[in-house]
């Protein structure tokens, strides 16, 4: 671990024993005890608003990543310290199972459709790309997985910190928007590696997972689209994924798409940042990085890579 860096660790409400676990293995390690499960957003808002302002740089981390022996941070730091508009910045992020294979949740960064729909460098929809060096340029990228994020915590505060209201999933994509919008940069940092193993508390076929990731993306949409045209036909094209969830007998995903715009219009008025008040300006709009609905143009194309279809 480099000099002046620390490892706290978060514990949500665990019921798993995983606070005895730290307390006779690792009793030299700070940990933050929440009273009870407030999810990605709330907890990772809570541990950082008890560290006050002690540390210059947050770095989100779950506890399904495996990272090098050495040398994995400090680029990450260094990059940081040189680029002082650099909001957050991240690491490749491989397959814990496929060492050398991109992962899901983030791959070598991320960008949006015009329908916010997500899609990666490495990762197009469940395409995943093997990791040969494609990506080996530092690049600024539209958002990265908070599975590894490195955050300047001054901004994380300006920010309001992550919106609870997402309480997991998107909301590190929700978080890379503000930050850009309030004129900082996103960057993935290819000299650094790390393995994610992924879905751990929610694997992919939970219709919870599909609640959220529906919610979530109309939330975000919301937060920082000047227009609200597109969250329009983006609600049109959940309701024709819900149809092909009840045509193929997906009972319980077409219940976790009607829930999921029920709580968005529920939630779509509430201020999602009580807890760390936002203080940011927003000076400029800044609109998905691509004009193109990405679905379509990666289902007629075989080669579903991101150069080939950010290309089109």
């Amino acid at each position: 671990m480099p000099e002046g860096c620390e490892v706290i660790v978060a514990d949500n409400a665990s019921t798993d024993g995983s606070l005895r676990l730290m307390a006779s293995q690792f009793p030299d390690i700070r940990v933050i005890a929440l009273d009870r499960n407030y999810g990605f957003t709330g907890g990772y808002n809570r541990a950082f608003l008890a560290l006050e302002d002690l540390y210059e740089y947050f770095l989100l981390i779950n506890s399904d990543i495996e990272v090098p022996p050495s040398g994995w941070l400090e680029p990450l730091l260094a990059y940081m310290d040189a680029h002082p508009d650099c909001g957050a910045c991240a690491p490749k992020l491989h397959a814990w199972q496929e060492r050398d294979s991109f992962e899901y949740a983030g791959a070598a960064g991320g960008f949006i459709d015009r329908y916010g729909y997500p899609f990666c460098r490495g990762r197009v929809l469940k395409t995943l790309e093997r990791d040969y060096g494609q990506y080996d340029t530092p690049r600024t990228v539209f958002w990265a997985s908070g599975a590894c994020l490195l955050v300047r915590s001054a901004i994380y505060r300006e920010l309001g910190g992550l919106d609870e209201r997402f309480f997991a999933h998107m909301e590190e994509i929700d978080l890379c928007w503000r930050m850009q919008r309030a004129g900082y940069h996103v960057t993935v940092v290819p000299a650094s590696t790390v393995w994610h193993i992924g879905g751990g508390t929610l694997p992919a076929s939970s219709p919870t997972k599909l609640f959220l990731n529906y919610r979530n993306n109309l939330l975000m949409l919301h937060n920082n689209l000047p227009k609200r045209g597109r969250i329009r036909t983006r609600m049109v094209l959940d309701g024709l994924s819900a149809a092909v969830y009840l045509f193929t007998g997906q009972w319980r995903s077409v219940a976790a798409v009607w829930r999921a715009h029920r709580d968005f219009r529920r939630l779509k008025g509430q201020n999602g940042h009580t807890l760390i008040p936002c203080t940011a300006r927003y000076t400029k709009p800044v609109w998905p990085t691509t004009d193109r609905w990405i679905i379509p143009m990666a289902v007629v194309n075989t080669k579903k890579t991101f150069n080939f279809v950010h290309s089109l």
